[in-house]
């Protein structure tokens, strides 16, 4: 591993719970294989969850272009790519692409993760679509959204928020096994576990890492995955059919 990997990893029990959800739930998978597995990370411009798991990783993104990708820290640049490829050392390849018209080959990875991606995507149906047929048969799907049976949407980049029910629909149109939780309780120690770290800021630094643990252990309570006032993410787990 490179010193950015190992000092991610050690940052990684006081991240935000939704990125060491993702973390877990990918590691469990990856231990299925009996190989090492590709995964496809759409959108995973930083992607601490994937930061050195035992797998080939390809990262794609949009290109960052517009105003609001700029004022929302969106979309990747050629600098950017550059800079992750240069801290990862499992990672293959970074691509410049749009998930709803790919030109990935079709049954190519084995795990495709997402993570609070599908809000920003307009064609939906098609972004999952495209999922599905890069996906090799009997691969997974993992991703994240924010949870529209709390959330009102007040994003200026979202095209929707989805409830549970309306998750499921749509990622069962296009895979044979769909599972959609809730995640993740919302309140004071989520909103200062958001806060950024800097090393010129270690008063809000230490507060938001302290924030991410008491967040960590409310969101593990019992019955959290089935409770949709006062959580703020959906968790969804889609296996493609075997053919």
């Amino acid at each position: 591993m490179t010193l950015f990997e190992t000092a991610r990893r050690s940052a990684e029990p006081f991240l935000p719970p939704i990125y060491r959800r993702v973390r877990r739930a990918l590691l469990k998978e990856i231990r299925a294989f009996p190989d090492r597995p590709s995964v496809l990370d759409v959108g995973g411009r930083k992607s601490p969850y994937t930061i050195g798991i035992p797998a080939d990783v390809t990262i794609i993104d949009l290109p960052r272009e517009t105003q609001i990708q700029n004022s929302l820290n969106l979309g990747i640049t050629d600098s950017i790519a550059e800079r992750i490829k240069g801290r990862r050392s499992n990672v293959e390849a970074v691509m410049f692409g749009d998930m709803t018209r790919s030109e990935l080959p079709s049954d190519s990875f084995d795990l495709i993760v997402s993570v609070e991606v599908l809000e920003h995507v307009e064609e939906d149906n098609l972004f999952v679509s495209e999922v599905a047929r890069v996906l090799k048969p009997g691969g997974r799907f993992l991703m994240t959204t924010p949870n529209g049976d709390f959330l009102e949407n007040r994003n200026p980049d979202h095209k929707r928020h989805y409830k549970r029910d309306q998750l499921k629909d749509l990622l069962s149109r296009h895979f044979g096994e769909v599972e959609v939780e809730y995640a993740i309780v919302g309140g004071y120690y989520r909103r200062i576990g958001l806060k950024p770290w800097s090393i010129r800021k270690p008063i809000q630094t230490g507060l938001s890492a302290f924030g991410n643990v008491v967040n960590t252990i409310q969101s593990s309570r019992e019955g959290i995955k089935d409770q949709a006032t006062g959580t703020h993410h959906l968790f969804a787990r889609a296996t493609k059919a075997d053919k």
